[in-house]
């Protein structure tokens, strides 16, 4: 996917060879869909078969005949997507999203017919601004594309699908910004996919280590600022929290600290991923079914390491750092116990009820330290944190919790237009009263009864009065909602949030 190339044309589309050409027609009422005058005889015929109707996810594909009088085109195969009824009123997000779904719907027929070539013909949607239009499709297509086939070894065959080589975007009249909306989808894209890839890696292919690799691949490729902090470096700093974590590994922790800024004085906005390379639940262990899933308990710090690599390409008016704590979660003989207390790198101590409410544990180091260090008007941390976010929340929507409404307004409308929806929930101090420990400032769980925000309610102690928002992913890192453009397995949530959010930002000033 990351060799896959993409292209604007204003070419005659029957001069351009292809395996396939995809048209789009629009639903009407008892009349044939709109479509391209290339195709509206045979969506025509097809309407009043009844076999196309144009509406959402219909697909109608059909082969040029050489032998005949009509209109020639360079493609083997056509195929028209139906878009359902033109709605003027439906919100955008919500036009951007089914552009995205037939992105998808369209990889899929590529993956069907073994297209390695594709040619697609923008579409017009009145009031939809083209660039959008073409961003959306770039993305879908792109995201609908993906596939993780590293360790396909003896199982592979030579005639397996291994996607799309080459993508043409045709537009006639809208070059430019067709041109800029695909290459925006084109960066979003791959960063997502990028995530998926980390994400796909089992326990011994991705370690803490490896996030440290690709963040000095990313900063050297890029001219971005690296920092990795080690083991002794945590032990001097007093991190107390992600050392606790470690203890029960073979493999050392790290935090891998990125840093992106524009050359003058801007706001800055710190983006923390929980980074857990595998967790076992240490000695509070995890049941043995699904604990295969738990290699991606680093969607997190995967989010924010790829969304670094399109703010590195874009280069916005912002100023933006990362920052991965990573480590494992094992039961080895040093292992933290239930009931231990431990020394956070702010100095407040915490008593360690579950040793399988480790996120918070690491989080809370580097929500501290980065605050400390890089002054952010705003911070955002994003993990896989609680399975009470899933109970409360299913695998539609991400839980968003926040000490600050201008930061949760922007993190919504920036889901929202990534098609990643966040549902915020509320904090306030019955729920820290949740985590008041006998022993020490805070215990590391406050029980089952809203579990997802009594997490959030011990990272808010180190985070102070900071403009912080809390993203919880835990529900939709993987099995989220089916869509043609999200594969099973994860699904690179929170890269394209993340990106909206910066591509979107305005000048940040606290309300008075």
């Amino acid at each position: 996917m990351e060799t896959t190339r993409l292209t604007v044309t204003e070419k005659p589309i029957d001069t351009i060879a292809s395996d396939l050409v995809v048209y789009f027609a629009t639903k009407r009422e008892d009349m044939p869909p709109v479509c391209d005058p290339k195709v509206e005889d045979r969506v025509k015929k097809a309407h009043e078969l009844g076999d196309f109707l144009g509406k959402m996810d219909e697909e109608l594909m059909y082969y040029p005949d050489v032998d005949t009088k009509e209109k020639k085109t360079g493609g083997k195969r056509i195929l028209v997507l139906g878009m359902g009824k033109a709605e003027p009123e439906k919100d955008l997000a919500d036009i951007l999203d089914n552009l995205r779904r037939l992105g998808g719907n369209t990889a899929r027929a590529c993956e069907k017919t073994k297209a390695k070539t594709l040619l697609v013909c923008v579409p017009h949607i009145p009031q939809v601004p083209v660039d959008k239009i073409s961003q959306a499709l770039a993305e879908g297509i792109l995201l609908g594309d993906y596939r993780f086939g590293k360790y396909k070894k003896t199982t592979r065959k030579k005639t397996d699908y291994k996607g799309l080589a080459d993508i043409k975007f045709f537009s006639d009249t809208f070059v430019k910004p067709v041109r800029k909306g695909a290459k925006m989808g084109v960066t979003a894209a791959r960063a997502a996919c990028a995530a998926r890839d980390m994400a796909n890696e089992p326990g011994n292919g991705w370690t803490p280590g490896q996030f440290a690799d690709y963040a000095a691949d990313l900063a050297k490729t890029h001219g971005l600022k690296y920092t990795c902090l080690g083991k002794k470096d945590m032990q001097k700093l007093g991190m107390g929290g992600i050392l606790g974590v470690n203890q029960g590994s073979s493999t050392p922790p790290c935090m891998v600290v990125l840093e992106y800024s524009p050359g003058k004085k801007t706001d800055t906005l710190l983006l923390v991923g929980k980074g857990v390379t595998f967790d076992s639940g240490g000695i509070s262990i995890k049941p043995a079914s699904g604990m295969e899933e738990m290699k991606y308990d680093m969607c997190g710090g995967a989010a924010v390491l790829t969304a670094m690599a399109a703010v590195a390409e874009e280069k916005p008016d912002l100023r933006v750092v990362a920052i991965v704590p990573a480590t494992d979660n094992m039961s080895g003989s040093s292992a933290i116990h239930p009931g231990d207390i431990i020394h956070h790198y702010n100095g407040v101590t915490s008593e360690i009820v579950n040793t399988d409410a480790e996120g918070r544990m690491i989080l809370a180091d580097a929500l501290a330290y980065g605050i400390k260090t890089y002054t952010p008007d705003c911070v955002v941390d994003i993990a896989t944190l609680t399975g009470a976010v899933i109970i409360g929340l299913g695998h539609h929507y991400s839980g968003l919790v926040s000490n600050n409404d201008a930061l949760s307004e922007r993190l919504v409308a920036a889901g929202k237009d990534a098609g990643e929806p966040l549902w915020r929930l509320p904090l306030n101090k019955d729920y820290e009263k949740q985590i008041e420990s006998k022993v020490a400032d805070i215990k590391n769980v406050g029980g089952k009864p809203g579990g997802t925000i009594t997490a959030a309610a011990y990272l808010s102690k180190f985070v102070d009065k900071t403009p912080w928002a809390h993203l919880d992913i835990a529900g939709t890192a993987w099995d989220f909602t089916e869509k043609s453009y999200i594969p099973k397995g994860p699904s690179g949530i929170g890269v394209r949030t993340f990106i909206s959010l910066i591509r979107s930002w305005k000048k940040w000033e606290q309300p008075k």
